[in-house]
């Protein structure tokens, strides 16, 4: 959401919040509708509108904070690492977490390359009952991360979760296509990914160290997921990692 796009908003929308909050005054909520479709977000526009008003009505927004909170709520976490680290099954742990948590999770099958990886993540999907957003297999992984945000807003969805290819990190269409992926999330969603998980093998060793400084460079990271750890893993290069 641009600036230009957030002052016009403020303007319309939350200043008279006053007036949402007694009232749901119509005009003004389909003012606000105006506005998000002259900023082309489609008929998002729409789901963000009423899902607003559900919100007044429900007394869940009371201030003009609450209403600007609601808008810019939605996270998006991208999680990297190379091939057979456990990043799809780390994922299903994180949006089991975050689903206890009372947030409603959407993973993103953005592994478009790897046999059986949409497969994989859509099995977690079931069992956790999550929606997952699935490409074609060989497309365009940044095509399913875009299609992942509009349809958490769509679905009202609180976090996306979006799973990326795992190549060797020393293949440098792996890290533009991650550069590419970050943004185009950050397009359709300002601020996004909020954050960036990388997963290491614990039983690597210094090569970890290599994994992450590739990865780091093409995309800033900003928390490390380490597994493994269960046998004779050591995984005291995450140590060295992070100062590097």
């Amino acid at each position: 959401m641009t600036k230009g796009l957030w002052h016009r908003i403020k303007q319309v929308a939350l200043t008279d919040v006053g007036v949402l909050v007694k009232g749901l005054d119509r005009h003004t909520l389909e003012e606000f509708e105006r506005i998000m479709i002259e900023a082309d977000f489609g008929p998002v526009a729409f789901e963000l509108a009423e899902g607003m008003e559900d919100q007044l009505r429900r007394g869940a927004l009371r201030t003009p904070d609450a209403v600007r909170m609601w808008l810019k709520q939605q996270a998006v976490i991208l999680v990297l690492g190379v091939n057979g680290v456990g990043k799809t099954t780390q994922i299903a742990k994180i949006a089991h977490r975050l689903q206890r948590q009372g947030n409603q999770v959407l993973l993103a099958a953005a592994d478009t390359y790897r046999a059986g990886a949409s497969e994989q993540l859509k099995i977690w999907a079931d069992r956790l009952n999550a929606d997952c957003i699935v490409g074609v297999r060989g497309g365009d992984p940044a095509a399913v991360a875009y299609d992942a945000v509009d349809a958490a807003s769509a679905r009202r969805a609180d976090i996306v979760l979006i799973d990326t290819a795992g190549r060797l990190h020393t293949h440098g269409d792996l890290m533009k296509e991650l550069q590419k992926i970050a943004r185009v999330v950050n397009r359709r969603r300002d601020g996004a990914p909020q954050e960036t998980l990388l997963v290491l093998d614990g039983t690597v060793g210094q090569n970890a160290l290599q994994q992450g400084r590739a990865f780091s460079t093409a995309v800033p990271v900003s928390g490390l997921v380490i597994t493994k750890l269960d046998g004779t893993a050591k995984g005291g290069a995450v140590l060295l990692i992070r100062r590097r």
